[in-house]
């Protein structure tokens, strides 16, 4: 019984579409409206269908590359230093953190906090690193097993991470490929770090043989030049740490749209001697540059939608031109201006929907293209990736797609004023 009924519900409605549109005059005559394919209309409405074609096709893979290159830096920094990093408050300029432990259940127990998807430690110390040949100022980063490891494989160009064992500190460290370019370390090669022990008087050299298990890469100066991931238990065994006690914390949250609530919630919560800082803060300089980009986008849709809006427009009007002699024959009949406006607006967006149409096959084959098979790669040293990226943001698409429309429906309006001011004799007379 439901499915007789669905049936039936359909057909109605289906029958009741096909009356609407019958009854729908000026809808019924621009169906009829096709330009001769020897005319000057024709060609400028292959022109027009063209133009929104290639418009919407590149608005589309503008939007889905700046996405993936917005994304792909994005998660190359928040891999390396999360969302947030929470430090103890301090004037000193060192780029050593000043230890601290904190009994925060934020810190104990981020599961009971849903904006929070993962919390580690971190501490960093400046050191000197020497291979066979070279020698070089670095900054060692020491993490725990609690470093979402999973998140950073990615960066990893050979090799692997860091295994922690269960007493002492890991032996082991990460350098960047950069790095071991310039260093000439390979792959499972020995290096020495070198730490400069101000406890004592005078201040000691204090240093660590250790080995290269993996070569990270990221693109990104600011850490591929200096940045070396080691053990904390090894900065904590240098600096005499007790073994609870950090540099600070790195904070990932669940959703990024909700940076701003937990920044508030962040700077209410913690204790008062700790500094809650955005990485887009720390590490303003790419954040400000991806904003950049994304203004130069704006402007650059806006003129691909002003051109498209113009070739429209030229469409319609030598359309009408061509159709003054039937313009007079309908406003004869007793049309009214405005049923023959909607004839030839309607005849606007429906050469709009054919242009969109094979706009978004045009645009996303490419993209699925790109995204597959990555036809066009890129200078990992000027572009920080090695091909160009696609994010599949539907939400974008949709949005396009309806402004578009809408927006070169809205400027069909305009040429079509000028049939107000047709004279129904003088257009029959016209030649």
């Amino acid at each position: 019984m439901p499915v007789s009924c669905f049936i039936v519900y359909f057909t109605a409605v289906l029958l009741a579409t096909k009356i609407a549109i019958f009854l729908n005059l000026p809808y019924y005559i621009s169906k009829r409206l096709k330009a001769n394919g020897n005319s000057f209309s024709a060609t400028v409405n292959k022109i027009a269908l063209a133009s929104i074609t290639i418009g919407l096709a590149i608005m589309l893979i503008s939007v889905m590359i700046l996405g993936g290159f917005t994304s792909t830096i994005e998660n190359k920094i928040f891999s390396f230093a999360g969302h947030f990093q929470v430090v103890k408050f301090t004037l000193n300029n060192s780029l050593e953190e000043s230890p601290f432990i904190s009994e925060n259940d934020f810190f104990t127990h981020p599961e009971n906090y849903p904006f929070v998807s993962h919390i580690q430690e971190f501490g960093h110390k400046a050191s000197l690193l020497k291979s066979d040949q070279e020698i070089a100022g670095v900054l060692l980063k020491g993490v725990g097993p609690s470093f979402d490891s999973a998140t950073f494989m990615p960066n990893i160009a050979e090799g692997g991470f860091i295994h922690f064992p269960d007493s002492g500190y890991s032996r082991e460290v990460i350098v960047s490929k950069n790095m071991a370019r310039l260093m000439r370390i390979k792959l499972h090669d020995n290096v020495l770090l070198n730490f400069m022990d101000f406890s004592t008087t005078p201040p000691s050299l204090r240093t660590r043989r250790l080995q290269v298990v993996g070569l990270y890469d990221t693109g990104l100066e600011d850490f591929d030049e200096r940045i070396v991931i080691g053990d904390i238990d090894l900065i904590r065994r240098l600096n005499n740490w007790e073994p609870n006690l950090v540099g600070g914390y790195e904070v990932f949250l669940k959703d990024y749209g909700e940076v701003d609530y937990a920044e508030r919630w962040l700077y209410d919560n913690l204790d008062f001697d700790l500094y809650a800082q955005k990485v887009s803060n720390k590490y303003a300089q790419f954040f400000d540059w991806m904003r950049l980009i994304a203004k130069n986008e704006v402007i650059f849709l806006v003129i691909i939608t002003f051109v498209a809006c113009f070739n429209m427009a030229s469409v319609l009007l030598i359309m009408i031109m061509e159709r003054t002699q039937m313009i007079g024959m309908l406003k004869a009949l007793g049309a009214g201006s405005k049923l023959v406006r909607q004839v030839f607006v309607y005849r606007g967006m429906r050469l709009i929907a054919k242009g969109m149409l094979l706009g978004n096959i045009l645009g996303l084959g490419l993209a699925f293209i790109q995204d597959k098979f990555k036809v066009i790669p890129l200078n990992p040293q000027n572009y920080y990736m090695e091909y160009v990226p696609i994010q599949w943001d539907w939400m974008w698409v949709i949005v396009l797609n309806i402004l578009t429309f809408l927006i070169i429906s809205a400027v069909l309006l305009l040429p079509t004023m000028i049939i107000s001011r047709i004279s129904p004799i003088k257009a029959i007379r016209f030649d």
